[in-house]
């Protein structure tokens, strides 16, 4: 790995102006659990990096007026272990558990691993089922951007090279429900098909509203307004839960690499929706490798 001149902001102005000296070719560091990596292969030969965990403030978990606030920089240990996330939206605490091994979880932050936009990654979907935002800084002032707008294709998103993400913001109560981690290989820590499913339920027992997001088939979470709106007012049976499915099916677009083929995630995208349907209806939260 070359050497690389390493800049210590102590603000977030200072941060973002130093990465706007580099025209864009300069990287903010987190965790540093996927970018260390880039760099140790020469995928990536930025002239520096500008760490931000010098930065105060931005590993906080809150809930402030109706909003749970996850500050880009809480890891994601500190966001499956949070007493607060596992309180208010335990699918995320479950699925951010799952996220490779403890080492990379210690270290790896909620912020760096949407940043990536890595296809293959857990916490995205899960945060565009439950309709979450990101607060971006930047030379211009603060914005905020749904996170489903934020990823745009694989390993790109809407960040200007000299704005940074300092906080997930998800909007409280949530909707109940799981996610579901598809492995096809017994050593693989990534995903062949993430599904994640919320509803709520009527008082009658119909279904009031469903949220189904698709992760690691494509280069962005798969979510389809017009397939939701099946089960609004709908009975949660299997008839509901296979049309749903199919209409995920048939709009994925996978990709082929060492986890399944193309042909074989479209099967997969309708079991899968299927089935984290199913578990959500019943009641079941959390997340599981399956």
């Amino acid at each position: 790995m070359p050497d690389l001149l390493l800049h210590q902001p102590r603000s977030l102005d200072e941060a973002c102006a130093t990465l706007a000296r580099y025209d864009g070719a300069a990287r903010a560091i987190a965790g540093g659990t996927a970018l260390v990596l880039m760099l140790r292969q020469g995928l990536l030969a930025p002239p520096a990096l500008v760490r931000l965990d010098t930065i105060p403030g931005l590993d906080t978990i809150a809930e402030v007026d109706g909003t749970l606030r996850l500050g880009a920089l809480a890891t994601l240990s500190a966001v499956a272990a949070s007493p607060l996330v596992r309180a208010r939206v335990p699918v995320l605490a479950a699925a951010c558990a799952l996220v490779g091994n403890v080492r990379v979880r210690n270290a790896a932050t909620l912020g760096g691993n949407l940043c990536e936009a890595d296809y293959a990654s857990d916490p995205p979907g899960v945060l565009v089922a439950l309709d979450a935002r990101v607060r971006i800084h930047g030379p211009h002032g603060a914005r905020e951007l749904p996170v489903a707008a934020l990823v745009r294709d694989f390993y790109e998103t809407a960040l200007a090279p000299d704005e940074l993400v300092t906080e997930v913001c998800i909007p409280l109560p949530a909707p109940t429900g799981v996610y579901l981690k598809y492995v096809t290989r017994s050593a693989e820590d990534r995903p062949c098909v993430g599904v994640t499913a919320l509803v709520r339920h009527a008082a009658d027992g119909r279904l009031a509203e469903a949220r189904v997001a698709v992760g690691a088939v494509a280069g962005r979470p798969l979510r389809l307004p017009a397939a939701e709106a099946l089960a609004h007012g709908a009975v949660p049976d299997e008839a509901l839960f296979h049309a749903i499915g199919q209409a995920y099916a048939a709009a994925a677009e996978p990709v082929s690499d060492a986890r399944g083929s193309a042909a074989y995630r479209q099967q997969m995208v309708a079991v899968f929706v299927r089935r984290a349907l199913r578990a959500a209806a019943a009641g079941q939260q959390g997340a599981w490798r399956v």
